[in-house]
């Protein structure tokens, strides 16, 4: 995901690797489909298996979308972390244990020390209901139940069968405006005045990582869209997300000579801004998004397309 770390001001160094260090192992959906390539329901299938026996977690933000973390991984920084007592470490590891497919968590689960706890640490965000999370979710990164309109039907194909996901998700129909036959349970909260709260499972650093590759891939297509026709040979694209920063090879020869052109890699937007976020990971991120694709062009080899904007 990272390059190597050039050289740089100490401050600026400790800055990034502890930047690198904090930040989980997430990766989107969309990357995970563009990567792997083959049929989205395959790969979607894929997913959902690994998710019911535990080794992947799903996790969502509202109007940002969903990544995955193992499972593994997600428990590691639950067990590490100190501002949880072993109470309700205990408890949050065993609700997940039970429930390996479960995006949200009821109030009920645990006590309010306990839940605020948790939501001050970044494992669970702030409480909500299913009709606020439905109305919230959406934008580019959501996905096909949080939108109810035919544009998502070929996306809602990447679900895998007999999941609910794939008939559009919890609650489709009532988003849509009609009038399903939910259980009283789901519409109604403590007392029945309305939906009940819940909390939405997350991770320290998801939303840091959402805004990383969010502001990552709008840049990307910034520069493919400095283009006349929106589309350039793909390592013409890599050096300008490079910041125009010679190849390893071309630099060391000239410094040899004594040579000195451009600018300091660490002086670049892609390390100022982005921490050293490789080319080939953005590239893959906005192709999951569907705002660009890459084909051969049959003379210098791939080019990138831009299909659309947000």
């Amino acid at each position: 995901m990272f390059g190597p770390v050039p050289g740089m001001g100490s401050k600026r160094m400790a800055k990034t690797v502890n930047f690198h260090a904090g930040l989980p192992g997430f990766v989107s959906s969309g990357h995970v489909h563009a990567v792997l390539g083959g049929s989205p329901t395959s790969v979607e299938r894929e997913v959902a298996t690994l998710e019911g026996r535990g080794v992947l977690r799903r996790l969502r933000v509202r109007g940002r979308g969903e990544v995955l973390i193992r499972q593994d991984e997600y428990e590691g920084l639950v067990r590490r972390s100190s501002r949880l007592d072993e109470d309700t470490k205990g408890l949050y590891l065993r609700f997940l244990k039970e429930n390996p497919r479960a995006g949200i968590m009821s109030v009920g689960t645990c006590d309010e020390k306990q839940g605020d706890a948790l939501v001050r640490a970044g494992f669970l965000t702030g409480g909500t209901t299913t009709r606020d999370e439905n109305a919230s979710l959406g934008g580019f990164y959501g996905r096909p139940e949080d939108k109810a309109s035919l544009a998502s039907i070929a996306a809602a194909s990447r679900a895998a069968s007999g999941s609910i996901e794939a008939v559009g998700g919890v609650g489709a129909l009532q988003n849509a405006g009609g009038r399903g036959g939910s259980s009283g349970a789901s519409r109604l909260g403590r007392g029945g005045v309305g939906p009940e709260p819940e909390y939405r499972i997350a991770a320290p650093g998801h939303g840091s990582y959402l805004k990383l590759v969010s502001a990552a891939v709008e840049h990307l297509m910034s520069l493919l869209s400095r283009s006349k026709y929106g589309e350039m040979p793909e390592y013409l694209l890599r050096e300008r997300w490079d910041g125009g920063i010679a190849s390893d090879d071309a630099r060391k020869m000239r410094r040899a000579r004594g040579e000195f052109t451009g600018v300091l890699p660490w002086q670049t937007k892609k390390w100022r801004e982005f921490y050293g976020l490789e080319f080939g990971w953005v590239l893959a991120e906005a192709m999951g998004t569907g705002r660009l694709e890459v084909f051969e062009t049959g003379s210098v080899g791939r080019g990138v397309r831009k299909l659309r904007d947000d």
